[in-house]
């Protein structure tokens, strides 16, 4: 997709207009406070905007991914925060449910997400596992009509305000991709415990929080998928599902990288030195000619990625190339942005160094640079490494 058509043109000014109005004015204080914007959430869920993607049956649009993405683009524009709260019910395990998730858990789980009332989290690393997930050892083991759950989660955005959370675990004692599936636990689950926030560098209005299971027993109605202990097939199967949470990230670098350009562009036509707009010396005309010239190919990247889709899901290479790039261009642009703007970018008077500080955390999550680069590579080369091997 080289150009939105007009409907997609009229949402994406429509939502840019709602996140001025609504979000802009409180975006620091989220900040500066770490406060979760629970008034926003609820402001999204009143306009519909939690559901956008999830199917009319159960209460939601239905609209395609693009839709979200252009959502979480504009939102992510004026606040980071408030995006992070967009992204977890557009692309986070509401996505996973409606692709994977049985009839009965659709109907369960997925109308309390468009209304706001369900907020899911998702554990996935832990302490010991991180980019190597593989090496999970949070185990699940089979009783009945229940599913036992034992381990630690680490970095679990949103999580001491998730209702449900989506849990990854390891059914059986084999080593590596084998045997990995995954449960949703309810919050208030015998055995179930959530950690206390801790400070982070940025997106401060959204805590990460650790997750603790000690002898949790967890309904099997709430088996999203079960591990096979002698197959990857589960694995891979829950892996794809992080293909919208991937292009969401790669959509919020977007969001935030064009409102450091955009204050960029109109600081240098203001800001006078040596008796004339700073726009008039070249050294900024080529920063700002780049900064613009990384979004575009941002944007082109992450809307190919949303509207190419296999199987509901983004395509994983799509989805990798344009997390990668995003997460690496929007680091550049706010840092370019904050040098245009001085000492005064070095401030809180300005948003800057906000920005700056919520950049930072894209590479992070949803798979890091690193690990993008091994992914793509994989698929370049149509095989898998081993990464024990080192490099």
């Amino acid at each position: 997709m080289f150009q939105l058509d007009p409907e997609l043109e009229t949402f994406r000014q429509d939502a840019r207009a709602m996140a001025e109005r609504a979000f802009a004015p409180k975006a620091a204080y989220w900040d500066e406070e770490e406060i979760y914007p629970t008034e926003n959430l609820k402001l999204l869920a009143e306009l519909g905007y939690l559901g956008i993607v999830i199917p009319e049956e159960y209460g939601g649009s239905g609209a395609p991914i693009i839709q979200g993405t252009l959502l979480l683009e504009e939102i992510a524009r004026v606040c980071f925060n408030t995006a992070l709260v967009a992204q977890g019910a557009i692309n986070g395990p509401s996505r996973a449910i409606t692709i994977l998730g049985n009839e009965e858990q659709k109907k369960r789980w997925l109308p309390g997400c468009v209304s706001g009332e369900n907020i899911f989290g998702i554990g996935i690393s832990e302490p010991g596992a991180g980019s190597a997930m593989t090496d999970m050892i949070t185990s699940a083991t089979p009783d009945g009509d229940h599913i036992i759950l034992n381990g630690q989660k680490c970095f679990c955005t949103g999580g001491h305000v998730a209702t449900h959370i989506m849990v990854f675990a390891r059914w059986g004692k084999n080593p590596g991709p084998r045997g990995i599936g995954a449960l949703v636990v309810e919050k208030g689950t015998p055995g179930f415990e959530i950690g206390h926030p801790g400070p982070k560098m940025g997106g401060r209005g959204v805590a990460e929080v650790e997750l603790f299971f000690d002898h949790c027993r967890v309904p099997v109605e709430n088996l999203i998928m079960a591990g096979d202990p002698n197959s990857t097939r589960s694995f891979k199967r829950l892996m794809s599902s992080f293909g919208p949470e991937r292009v969401g990230n790669a959509a919020m670098c977007l969001g935030v990288a064009q409102g450091a350009y955009e204050l960029a562009r109109s600081y240098s036509l203001e800001r006078k030195q040596f008796g004339k707009p700073i726009c008039e010396f070249q050294g900024i005309q080529w920063k700002v000619a780049d900064m613009a010239t990384q979004i575009h190919a941002a944007r082109l990247m992450i809307y190919r990625a949303a509207t190419n889709l296999v199987d509901g899901f983004p395509d994983p290479l799509e989805a990798a190339y344009a997390k990668l790039y995003a997460n690496e261009m929007v680091q550049r642009v706010t840092n370019e942005a904050l040098q245009i703007h001085g000492h005064y970018g070095f401030t809180r008077e300005f948003p800057l160094e906000r920005m700056v500080r919520d950049s930072r955390g894209f590479s992070l999550g949803g798979g890091t640079t690193e690990i993008l680069r091994n992914t793509i590579a994989a698929m370049v080369y149509g095989r898998a490494f081993d990464q024990r091997a080192g490099s």
